[in-house]
């Protein structure tokens, strides 16, 4: 069962459709998929697999001696119930722009980006 509205717009460079779950807009139908699939992992009964929060569009800063680099949008903070907090990019297209912010964001937060 879908439980949300995609919102037609003129086809975008990597074809994602703007698409709305539970109030809130994304920019792909796939990231609003994920939300929801954390929505039901909101009701697991192990603390590995439970959702406790998921915050999306996530941004980070990448700064190098005191100059601003570049802006890192991530597509969701997910905190689980055992503590884990994992930051997650939810790719189609993968464009070297995104590659290296990613690893620019990676170096600077001393964090793992997980793409799904």
């Amino acid at each position: 069962m879908k439980n949300y509205l995609v919102i037609p717009k003129t086809l975008s460079k990597y074809r994602n459709v703007q698409t709305e779950y539970g109030g809130i807009k994304f920019m792909s139908k796939k990231e609003a998929e994920y939300a929801m699939q954390l929505d039901w992992q909101k009701k697991a009964t192990s603390p590995r697999d439970k959702v406790v929060e998921w915050v999306p569009q996530v941004p980070f800063q990448v700064v190098l001696n005191g100059i601003k680099i570049c802006k890192y949008i991530a597509d969701f903070k997910v905190t689980y119930a055992d503590g884990r907090v994992e930051i997650v990019d939810v790719k189609g297209v993968r464009t070297d722009v995104y590659r290296l912010k990613k690893k620019l964001v990676e170096a600077q937060y001393g964090i793992k980006i997980i793409e799904v």
